[in-house]
């Protein structure tokens, strides 16, 4: 028998309380949900715009909102995916897709998604990130974990300073405004599905 959380633990849940209120009771849902997210980051990593070596696009936003919208592990299993699709040589990165891409100096950006989802899902579903404020310090947080890791992926490649003024610094104002962005769309969504289930 299933029991619905009082409380909801990611946006998709306070959209769908009954439906959704374990997704082990429901693996085919749960298994739809992670292609749909899978097919979200490969349709905004079409969304780009030339920008230096490191394409600007709107997966980050979208790996943002996923982590909120999913939790934890739908959205991680929906990165894995995605990145298993793009390796396999599905063109579903930014510029196409093939194991070579392992060999980049900037899949380690792609890699950051991960810690990025898991970081908003595993808080998002302890109750923080509900207002604006929480919700623009939980998204800065994420945005700063993939940036750590795309920058150690880069760095042997180029060297820490080169990888600082080509993978970070040109991308300060784009990461704010996908911050902000991320941070009113879900803190938004939390005060029109669940107003009064917000905590931090």
């Amino acid at each position: 028998m299933t029991t619905i959380a009082a409380f909801p633990t990611t946006l998709l849940h306070a959209a769908f309380p009954a439906a959704l209120s374990s997704a082990r009771a429901h693996p085919l849902r749960a298994i739809a949900l992670t292609v749909l997210g899978s097919l979200a980051l490969a349709v905004s990593a079409k969304l780009q715009f030339p920008f230096g070596p490191v394409p600007f696009t709107m997966q980050t936003f979208v790996v943002l909102v996923l982590g909120a919208l999913l939790g934890k592990r739908l959205a991680a299993a929906s990165v894995m995916l995605y990145l298993a699709e793009g390796l396999a040589g599905l063109p579903v990165f930014a510029a196409g897709g093939g194991i070579a891409y392992l060999a980049s100096p900037t899949f380690g950006y792609l890699v950051g998604f991960l810690p990025a989802v898991i970081l908003v899902g595993h808080f998002t579903e302890r109750g923080f990130g509900r207002n604006l404020g929480s919700c623009m310090l939980l998204m800065a947080a994420a945005y700063a974990s993939l940036f750590v890791f795309g920058l150690m992926w880069l760095a042997p490649a180029i060297g820490l300073k080169q990888a600082y003024w080509v993978g970070l610094h040109p991308f300060w104002v784009p990461a704010i405004i996908k911050i902000i962005m991320a941070a009113l769309t879900v803190a938004l969504a939390w005060k029109a599905l669940a107003p009064s289930s917000r905590r931090s």
